[in-house]
């Protein structure tokens, strides 16, 4: 479904952006993994099948200076990159009474500030040739339905947000997408509070969790020509929850 597309994403070398890599590589596409753990790049080079189609770069996508260079170099090695998916995400589960001043800068600076930087570049890169491409964005239930995590919840509810400016801003070029997943079984499920896990389980209408795999699914599918009408929207796979 991506062949010969060249497909960005963010927080690649683990959970959810790991899978996302597996896939993209899988349907044909070849992949820009970033992730600020070189380790973990290392490692998801190595498990993949293709690692020719796959080029790592560490760096933060909260360091706007790092973003600018990583678009920079495009040019010469990249140049014909089509597809972002904006992936990178902290969850620190704490609650808002309890937050440092550091801790709420961390996470709006990464859930937040990389998704504007990354969006952001990427259009111009892409809008100055008038060239199409495909953005998704990865949000949360937490977005949408409120967070026990304050400052996880609004950096989700504000890439809502950011998903129909960009695809306002950058039609009819850039089709932007938001994908708001329920709690997903990856490490980052463990930082959870275990009563609002069984919160989330309990307004759910299907009982099967969702999976790594499941939300990959759905990027696949918004970064294909299959869905070629969608812009501005948001997929929220939450098995049915919070319809009443």
């Amino acid at each position: 479904m991506l062949k010969n597309r060249k497909v960005i994403v963010t927080g690649a070398a683990s959970g959810i952006g790991k899978e996302i890599v597996k896939q993209c590589l899988d349907e044909g596409a070849s992949v820009l993994a970033c992730d600020i753990n070189e380790d973990a790049l290392r490692e998801l080079k190595q498990s993949m099948n293709v690692p020719s189609d796959l080029y790592t770069y560490q760096l933060d996508v909260s360091i706007y200076e790092e973003v600018v260079n990583f678009f920079g170099n495009l040019e010469r090695e990249h140049c014909d990159v089509d597809s972002l998916v904006n992936n990178a995400g902290i969850y620190l589960g704490k609650n808002i009474l309890d937050y440092q001043t550091e801790e709420i800068d961390k996470v709006i600076d990464i859930n937040l500030k990389g998704c504007i930087y990354f969006s952001q570049m990427f259009g111009k890169y892409l809008l100055q040739s008038e060239r199409k491409g495909v953005i998704v964005n990865m949000s949360s239930v937490s977005g949408m339905e409120g967070s026990s995590d304050a400052i996880y919840g609004l950096s989700k509810a504000a890439i809502l947000g950011l998903t129909k400016s960009c695809a306002v801003n950058f039609s009819p070029y850039i089709r932007v997408n938001a994908i708001a997943p329920t709690m997903v079984n990856t490490p980052m499920m463990d930082a959870i509070p275990i009563w609002r896990k069984e919160e989330y389980l309990n307004h759910q209408l299907i009982d099967t969790p969702v999976m790594p795999e499941d939300v990959a699914d759905t990027v696949i599918f918004l970064l294909s020509d299959r869905s070629k009408h969608y812009t501005g929207a948001t997929f929220d796979i939450n098995n049915g929850g919070y319809l009443r």
